[in-house]
């Protein structure tokens, strides 16, 4: 159905009223397809099309690139199956995109589902590399569905959701020196910055209330976390239970943290005089003037807010229950 001349006549009617086109050839000659957005071949039928080999990511590469010069079209993604996807645009460097699938079981319109979301995203504003990511993370829920099977929303928002936390928590854990920089981003577009600290060791209900009362309160949270020196220091030899590198990052999974910067002394004062946030959060365990940075926050017009807390939740009563377990 789609001879040289419906190619042509659908390309050339799409251009005129501003749609951009999506093309899966099943054609090695990819000239038919000049003027579409996006050419979406696999590796096998790039291969075949411009006699080029495309193992390796620099080779695939080279051959959409090839194609990008030789047939007008300003952007190729080559599927590659398990190698993932690699994305070429004219005049950009190439986007590498690992496969997502964990376990394949069926790879039955896995194609087509990549076009589908390509064209999804592409309509709903999406730039191109943010929707070769997303139809790359569905595809691999798709391969591992038996059959020719369906990505439905809720799947496809589970997997972006799982994504952003694995990839954000990581980004979450800074210095002090970057949580500076990130603060006055924030302040330069009028949000709050709320502050708090801990040991956080064992997170406990009682932790996550805290934390999602004070996110609630502001618009961006940092939270100061005692390193395993300082919490030694504090609370004896035997603690903490969790080195600092394993509360950081279940702290910086959490959606209410925005932040996460450990630190070596006993009180955190020094971070708090270099942030100034205009929140800071303790728990009502504190009095007001037990709170560390209390005053100073105050003396620049800032907030001190006093969380209640989660009745019988506590790290050093969980450690003792353990040990009574254990006896």
């Amino acid at each position: 159905m789609l001879s040289d001349a419906v190619l042509s006549a659908v390309i050339e009617r799409a251009q005129a009223e501003g749609k951009p086109v999506i093309a899966d050839p099943k054609s090695v000659r990819f000239e038919r397809y000049r003027g579409v957005r996006l050419l979406t071949p696999n590796q096998h039928e790039i291969a075949a099309a411009t006699g080029l080999a495309c193992e390796g990511d620099g080779a695939a590469a080279e051959a959409g690139l090839s194609v990008v010069r030789s047939c007008g079209i300003p952007a190729v993604l080559v599927t590659r199956g398990e190698r993932g996807m690699t994305l070429v645009q004219s005049g950009e460097d190439p986007l590498h995109l690992p496969a997502e699938a964990r376990e394949v079981f069926d790879v039955s319109g896995a194609g087509d589902t990549v076009v589908a979301t390509l064209a999804v995203m592409l309509a709903a504003g999406a730039d191109l590399p943010e929707a070769a990511r997303l139809a790359n993370l569905a595809a691999g829920i798709v391969v591992g569905k038996f059959g020719t099977a369906l990505v439905h929303p809720a799947d496809l928002a589970a997997a972006v959701h799982a994504r952003t936390v694995t990839a954000s928590s990581d980004a979450k854990i800074t210095t002090l020196a970057a949580a500076l920089e990130r603060v006055a981003f924030w302040r330069g577009r009028g949000e709050r910055i709320g502050f708090t600290n801990g040991c956080f060791d064992l997170i406990h209900p009682g932790h996550v209330s805290l934390l999602q009362q004070a996110r609630a309160a502001c618009d961006r949270l940092i939270v100061g976390l005692n390193t395993d020196a300082s919490v030694r220091r504090q609370k004896g030899p035997d603690r903490p239970v969790q080195d600092e590198t394993k509360r950081a990052v279940v702290l910086a999974a959490l959606g209410a943290v925005d932040l996460v910067v450990p630190f070596e002394e006993d009180t955190p004062i020094d971070m708090i005089k270099a942030i100034r946030p205009d929140l800071l959060v303790k728990g009502a365990d504190y009095r007001l003037d037990q709170v560390v940075g209390a005053s100073f926050v105050q003396g620049y017009g800032g907030r001190v807010m006093l969380v209640p807390l989660v009745p019988d939740n506590s790290t050093t009563g969980t450690i003792a229950r353990i040990g009574r377990g254990a006896g």
